[in-house]
């Protein structure tokens, strides 16, 4: 969460720079089955668990130093007017119908796997591809036609090449769709915490499309003709971890479509933090705690080394020990070492003031020249959210300078 939230924050803070509008959008989404059994065993009703939860993640959201422009609660007011508009327009649009369901789902997960992604758990029963555990479940359900949408999502991918990111996960995405796409089921009766159908109340929402119209509930929906609304949707970029693409990539475009609303213009699916060669998880106990870092080696360092040494795209495994190595090498004898070498240097010898030259030396000329050409993909890194490649180009200046 940590991870995805600096990026998200880095990325809006150089947008702000380069003179965009920018609206940074960070949250948390507190409904499902999963929710609910967590409250029971806190003993808590799910809406104090929620409001006690979400406060936690609000509350490292302002010690990352992340700048985002609002934070939604899936449990406002706000956003469940906006989860009902967009039901409602999918079943005046024919997309949703009532049926009845059958098959294995992953409370974990919220979601529901076919027999062929499962595997075997050694004791009879089976295993989600992120491993959590799957049970059968039947029950009354809406659903949504997603089989009606896989041409067209089809297309959407052809004419946008870079409406997925990276290549490897935009690849994944088609070859899945290709394979066929099955009508979705979009609600529960076993379980009540979610958001009601409009005009059915028996059932909720599936915690999916409640949770995925959040980035829509923060821009006013279901008022489009809101100035604001204009200004932000389509949104520029939805930055997410790799095993909520499916989500994002093909069942949100789908709502969108069917509902008459532009998708975004672009997903990025960023990969695993892992501790050891693992996914970094609660339930494994192998996590790098970001308070206790931030409190010992300070909140920069730790925004740096996270976007320095995990290529944006693909897993990163980070440790204390390569963090210390970092700091040291780049922040303190690198950057740290060059700020003190020209504020020395400067009030030294120049009266604290720099003077423009009228003529630059052999290797002045060099070292601008060097300069320039580094700086010269800094944007279009940015763009393709290649934050790592991007802040190499920058300690590599601060390398060329300390040289000269």
């Amino acid at each position: 969460h940590a991870y995805t939230t600096i990026a998200c924050d880095t990325i809006a803070r150089f947008m702000r720079l380069d003179g965009k509008e920018v609206f940074f959008l960070t949250g948390t989404d507190e409904h499902g089955q999963k929710v609910e059994k967590s409250a029971l065993e806190f003993g808590e009703s799910p809406q104090v668990f929620t409001d006690r939860v979400s406060q936690r993640f609000r509350d490292l959201t302002d010690k990352l130093g992340a700048s985002n422009d609002d934070f939604i609660r899936t449990t406002e007011p706000r956003h469940i007017l906006a989860s009902q508009k967009i039901w409602k327009s999918l079943v005046d649009t024919g997309d949703i119908y009532l049926d009845s369901y059958s098959g294995w789902y992953s409370v974990r997960d919220e979601a529901y796997f076919a027999e062929n992604e499962l595997k075997s758990d050694g004791a009879g029963g089976y295993l989600a591809p992120s491993g959590g555990k799957v049970e059968w479940v039947e029950e009354p359900s809406y659903f949504f036609r997603l089989s009606r949408w896989q041409d067209k999502l089809l297309k959407l991918y052809a004419d946008q090449p870079s409406f997925i990111s990276p290549k490897s996960r935009r690849n994944e995405v088609i070859r899945f769709v290709e394979g066929g796409l099955q009508d979705l089921s979009v609600s529960r009766t076993s379980f009540k915490w979610g958001v009601p159908v409009p005009g059915n109340d028996t059932h909720i929402m599936y915690v999916w499309l409640d949770a995925l119209t959040n980035y829509l509930s923060a821009v006013n929906y279901p008022k489009t003709d809101d100035e604001f609304f204009k200004n932000f949707w389509p949104a520029s970029l939805h930055v997410i971890g790799k095993d909520i693409l499916r989500f994002h990539a093909i069942y949100w475009p789908a709502f969108l479509l069917a509902a008459d609303i532009e998708p975004p213009s672009r997903i990025f699916s960023h990969g695993w933090i892992l501790s050891d060669d693992e996914k970094m998880s609660k339930s494994k106990g192998n996590i790098l705690d970001p308070l206790e870092i931030i409190n010992i080696y300070g909140i920069d360092e730790l925004r740096y080394y996270l976007m320095k040494e995990v290529s944006h795209g693909s897993d990163g495994s980070i440790s204390l020990k390569n963090l210390q190595a970092c700091i040291n090498s780049d922040l303190a004898n690198n950057y740290g070492n060059l700020c003190q070498r020209i504020f020395s240097f400067v009030e030294n010898n120049c009266n604290g003031k720099v003077k423009k030259t009228k003529e630059n030396s052999k290797s002045e000329k060099k070292l601008i020249e060097e300069t320039n050409n580094l700086m010269k993909n800094l944007k279009k890194e940015m763009n393709n959210q290649n934050l790592n490649n991007y802040l190499k180009s920058v300690i590599n200046i601060s390398f060329l300078t300390n040289k000269y």
